[in-house]
């Protein structure tokens, strides 16, 4: 098997988060698409919904999202908000993450090119880990 592996670089930033499954599940029985909408992209949606349990899926991009703001050391606040940054999957599943022009430009700012993601996920808790890089 031929696998590329990324390039080395510089870690900027490292955010990381654990989310329990049965929160979404809550937050989506109790505020439906309003909280979908304000917490994920039209793409996001699309790949939970096709999923049996979706609410799995959706914890494990919110745990994500924190990972990655926690990494930008912001939150969601005037520099960026939930849907700023949104979770796809590339080659074999990996997860990648897509950032909106927002994002972009402050991962220029504080000086990655960038984001890293791990996720995982079991039935009752979803955690993901990021990583802003400045590759070389």
């Amino acid at each position: 098997m031929n696998l590329t592996l990324p390039p080395s670089g510089t870690l900027v930033g490292l955010g990381c988060d654990i989310m329990e499954t049965g929160r979404i599940h809550a937050a989506l029985k109790k505020h439906g698409d309003r909280f979908l909408n304000q917490v994920f992209t039209a793409e996001e949606q699309a790949y939970c919904n096709a999923l049996k349990f979706p609410y799995k899926h959706y914890a494990v991009r919110w745990a994500a999202k924190e990972a990655v703001l926690k990494a930008f050391t912001t939150g969601v606040g005037p520099h960026l908000e939930w849907v700023s940054v949104s979770v796809y999957h590339g080659e074999r599943q990996r997860p990648l993450v897509r950032l909106d022009s927002k994002a972009e430009a402050l991962l220029a700012h504080v000086g990655a090119t960038h984001v890293w993601l791990t996720l995982s996920h079991v039935d009752t808790v979803a955690m993901a880990v990021a990583a802003l890089v400045k590759q070389v």
